[in-house]
């Protein structure tokens, strides 16, 4: 079994889906959490000077989704075939698409431009958004893909936390199939475990 750490800011995040996956798959891992102020003299050592990061017996690469889905794949989340990685791929794409477009609004450092962008984000593009993948979670009976458990739905219950911190609301709330998806993940014994001894944190 290879040595895995994941390193990363004392968030959840960004990391949180990998550290789902490797806590599903029962995988031993260091959990580096590293404090703003030792960021600085850190980042030079990391691959494009960014994290999350994920070491791999003394390897590191970044790329939060790449990331993940090689961590799907030690666990045995992925599909069967090319066709069946793709509906996983799709939807963990998609929900990525509507991270960035949240972030973009989320970060603006002008507040005007803000309170403006915030107009369309909260009355065009959360809802878009959340009823296309409520209706997917929905066809696949509590899942996003392939109508079973796939790491589509780590991805998203990983990420949740951190969707909700920068829209200051539940996404969930209103769309009982997302629940089901988020409700399913953390129904799991070995993921429940994870979630009771990590690090209590805001986002």
């Amino acid at each position: 079994m290879p040595n895995y750490k994941v390193i990363y800011f004392n968030v959840k995040a960004l990391a949180e889906p990998l550290r789902f996956l490797l806590a599903y798959g029962g995988i031993e891992f260091e959990d580096l959490r590293v404090s703003r102020e030792e960021w600085p003299t850190l980042k030079s050592s990391m691959p494009m000077g960014q994290m999350p990061v994920l070491e791999v017996d003394g390897r590191r690469v970044h790329q939060s989704i790449s990331m993940a889905r090689y961590l799907a794949k030690q666990v045995g989340l992925v599909g069967a075939d090319a066709w069946e990685d793709l509906q996983i791929d799709i939807v963990v794409d998609t929900i990525n698409d509507f991270r960035l477009k949240i972030a973009v609004v989320s970060y603006e450092p002008d507040d005007d431009v803000k309170e403006k962008k915030l107009v369309t984000l909260n009355n065009e593009v959360i809802p878009f958004y959340l009823e296309k993948l409520d209706a997917i979670a929905r066809e696949n009976k509590g899942h996003f893909a392939l109508g079973k458990l796939t790491w589509a739905d780590l991805y998203f219950a990983g990420i949740l936390d951190y969707l909700n911190y920068m829209t200051k609301t539940d996404l969930t709330e209103k769309y009982p199939n997302l629940k089901a998806v988020v409700d399913n993940v953390l129904g799991i014994e070995s993921i429940k475990a994870w979630v009771e001894k990590r690090p209590v944190t805001e986002v």
